[in-house]
């Protein structure tokens, strides 16, 4: 368990090759040329699905890291799995219905101020022994 946030951070890297996958799929599908990013409404899911799946997990990697770099490994870990498995549920449900997005939102954000407050008290911790 010493490197489940390592393992966290490869499935959201593949995570984010998923998404990038489902856009150059919908850019096929519905003949959508680069540099186009509008056109039939499900492209448009898929590539929304990946920009917020990139733009959440600018935040997220590097607070699981850090989490796990202050002592938190097994428990980092943890909240980065319930993270992963949070945006695998909004990116399905994204692409079905956009609506249908938020509890795979809740979850994955969550996980995610679960992991600053891990990464708080790490740093505060740190900083305290110095």
């Amino acid at each position: 368990m010493h490197y489940l946030p390592e393992l966290v951070t490869l499935l959201t890297v593949l995570l984010m090759f998923g998404t990038m996958y489902a856009v150059g799929r919908a850019r096929a599908k519905y003949g959508i040329e680069a540099p186009a990013i509008s056109g039939h409404p499900a492209f448009e899911r898929a590539y929304r699905v990946q920009m917020n799946t990139l733009e959440s997990a600018v935040m997220f990697l590097p607070v699981l890291l850090l989490a796990g770099h202050f002592g938190f490994e097994l428990w980092a870990g943890l909240a980065g799995l319930v993270w992963i498995v949070g945006r695998v549920w909004y990116a399905l449900a994204y692409l079905k219905d956009a609506s249908k997005r938020g509890p795979g939102y809740m979850i994955a954000i969550v996980a995610w101020g679960a992991l600053v407050v891990m990464a708080g008290i790490g740093i505060v911790r740190a900083m305290m022994v110095s």
